[in-house]
């Protein structure tokens, strides 16, 4: 079979690259450029291209810049606009690198979009769903970032790394002799240099760092903050509040620019609404549903019951209470190693 593999001079999808050419298919590397000329990601390409060239394979390197800003970048500023944190990298997966990429891909005459994640598809026999499952390292799992996928997606995709433990992965690099990345990890944002947030978003959205009113849980004023581009749910530091105990950001409140604190004891909650779901492994539950979810990628799966409030939405509700349920975050349902489903947390109850 011919297939394209999403190659981001990391050693993950190099080794990727490695195991497929291995199993004898034809092989095409592809890099996704999507910042300008003077970010990390053209020194990528020419990583990649170079690893491309000991394995003997082609290469070539995708302009989606254009399409990256409008659809991934300006999301992201936007919801942290309304005081929400969002996960870019989940819906880049969805639109970027198994959407726009994976079309160019099948121009280029690709049966099967390959990347470097570790996670797994299998098919089930009775149902004919595909279902996205955990990868066979637990500690490197990256299910979570791609929960968006449709049935189309996954029934096309490869995850060559996905039944290999990381340290396999270094193992077979070094053998093959490959010079690739083993740097930073997914959860870190791509197009963010030095994960400065805030200076990024000043640097799109002028006048996005407006000072407003941090207040207690009982709206009382008790100090100021320099901008809700600046906080998160769950952050103790910044906030610049003198009390007699740590303060904790509890919630963001967009339309009065406010910041509202609390004590450790108030970030916690038990129940979340999350909208914008995509199942995977089963139809949109009609009942109640026992899951494993997951709240934020670095965060332990809880017990908890998914039910269904009306075609859009689920309401998540936690055996025990869980911190820092961030709205515009993405929560993952899991049933042991299989991925549900998932969606965007909108809002969250204690």
């Amino acid at each position: 079979m011919k297939v394209a593999i999403a190659m981001s001079g990391g050693i993950d999808s190099s080794v990727a690259a490695a195991l497929l050419k291995e199993a004898d298919n034809e092989i095409i590397g592809v890099t996704m450029q999507v910042m300008s000329p003077d970010n990390r990601d053209t020194g990528a390409g020419i990583l990649a291209g170079r690893i491309a060239d000991k394995l003997g394979i082609p290469h070539q390197v995708v302009d989606l810049r254009d399409i990256f800003s409008r659809r991934i970048i300006d999301d992201f500023c936007r919801e942290y606009r309304r005081g929400r944190t969002p996960n870019p990298c989940v819906m880049c997966n969805k639109e970027i690198k198994f959407g726009v990429l994976w079309k160019r891909a099948r121009e280029m005459g690709a049966d099967y979009l390959a990347t470097g994640h570790h996670a797994r598809v299998e098919q089930d026999k009775i149902s004919g769903r595909y279902l996205l499952k955990k990868g066979a390292d637990k500690r490197k799992d990256q299910s979570y970032f791609l929960c968006r996928l449709d049935q189309e997606q996954l029934g096309h995709a490869v995850f060559p790394v996905g039944n290999t433990t990381k340290e396999e992965v270094r193992r077979i690099a070094g053998e093959l002799g490959l010079d690739a990345a083993d740097g930073r990890e997914s959860q870190e944002i791509c197009f963010i240099p030095d994960d400065d947030y805030a200076g990024f978003l000043e640097s799109r959205i002028p006048g996005a760092a407006v000072p407003g009113p941090v207040l207690d849980s009982e709206g009382r004023i008790i100090g100021e903050h320099r901008g809700i581009i600046h906080y998160t749910i769950g952050q103790r530091k910044g906030l610049g509040i003198a009390a007699g105990e740590p303060m904790y950001v509890i919630a963001i409140d967009a339309e009065r620019n406010a910041v509202v604190a609390g004590m450790k004891e108030q970030t916690y909650g038990t129940e979340l609404v999350a909208g914008d779901l995509n199942w995977i492994a089963v139809s949109p539950p009609q009942a109640p549903v026992k899951v494993k979810a997951k709240i934020r990628y670095g965060h332990a799966e809880a017990e908890a019951t998914v039910t269904p409030l009306d075609i859009n939405d689920v309401q998540v509700k936690f055996t025990k209470p869980q911190a820092a349920i961030t709205p515009g975050q993405t929560v993952v349902f899991y049933d042991g190693d299989t991925v549900l489903g998932g969606g965007t947390i909108i809002k969250q109850a204690r």
